[in-house]
């Protein structure tokens, strides 16, 4: 049997990968075709997306094609797998007469660094994807992308287009949660800071209840809360939130995000008007 290999990181999968995908099936001699996410990059410290959610868009864009196999091995493992270790799981899985491993041109400058190279190099051909107009040795077998594309310039540009489309709507699920997880890091962060006090954050989705997440806060002083607010308003411009609405006063200002409320309030209107309360209320209501 002749199969190959791509790894990677696939965080998140993008249209220089489907390429490479495609040309390795359409050019290599070969009847398998292994795609294999990492738990962790050895050369990195972190993920951008969860392994799960990895491999779950690597099944959705490639897992119906012909000759091609989603190995969950490497991040089964839930540690960073050096490749050449991959490559012998999938020596003692298949009897393999040709192996060919697919590298990006950028891995060549460090490919002797490498865990166990000259073991590796024996056991493997590498077929190299080609970028940057980086120079490949002749006695490599290229594969000729015409697109010029990684995980960090979309991760930097968070551009869709650079997204194949049977996974852009996961994509965006996944992005929308994302922003919302660094919105409330931010949200609380600056309340924090800034000495609010009894800082809470509801998660409301499932409920009857305009947005998705309630933040509740006290603030000192009505001085205190007004100056809050315009500590929000900057923090969160550079994640391109926008005030919908402020309804600000001495005892209580409302800030309306969309799918974020946040109500700063006076130790006394907090008590008198219980917001928790009539929250989990309106959830019980729902049940």
């Amino acid at each position: 049997m002749n199969i190959a290999l791509f790894g990677g990181s696939f965080d998140p999968p993008h249209i220089g990968h489907d390429e490479i995908v495609n040309l390795a099936l359409k050019n290599l001699d070969i009847d398998k075709l292994v795609i294999m996410p990492t738990y962790l990059n050895p050369f990195k410290e972190s993920f951008f997306l969860e392994p799960s959610s990895r491999l779950n868009l690597c099944k959705k864009l490639w897992g119906c094609l012909d000759k091609v196999e989603i190995s969950d091995y490497e991040i089964s493992q839930t540690r960073p797998v050096a490749t050449v270790e991959s490559v012998e799981y999938l020596y003692s899985k298949f009897d393999i007469d040709k192996f060919y491993l697919i590298i990006g041109a950028d891995n060549l400058k460090d490919l002797d660094k490498w865990s166990k190279f000259n073991q590796l190099k024996n056991l493997v051909s590498f077929v190299v994807a080609t970028r940057n107009n980086i120079n490949i040795p002749k006695h490599l077998q290229k594969l000729n992308l015409n697109v010029n594309i990684s995980s960090t310039i979309f991760r930097e540009s968070l551009s869709l287009e650079l997204i194949p489309a049977q996974i852009k709507d996961e994509i965006k699920t996944i992005l929308r949660e994302k922003f919302m997880e660094k919105k409330l890091e931010v949200i609380r962060g600056v309340l924090e800071t800034k000495k609010a006090e009894e800082i809470e954050i509801i998660d409301v989705q499932n409920d009857s209840y305009i947005a998705k997440f309630v933040v509740i806060a006290t603030a000192l002083t009505g001085k205190h809360g007004l100056s809050l607010t315009d500590d929000l308003e900057e923090a969160l411009k550079p994640l391109n939130e926008n005030f919908l609405g402020v309804e600000a006063s001495d005892e209580w200002s409302v800030i309306d995000l969309g799918d974020v409320v946040i109500h700063l309030m006076s130790e006394e209107c907090r008590a008198k008007y219980n917001i928790e309360e009539l929250l989990e209320k309106l959830n019980q209501m729902k049940k």
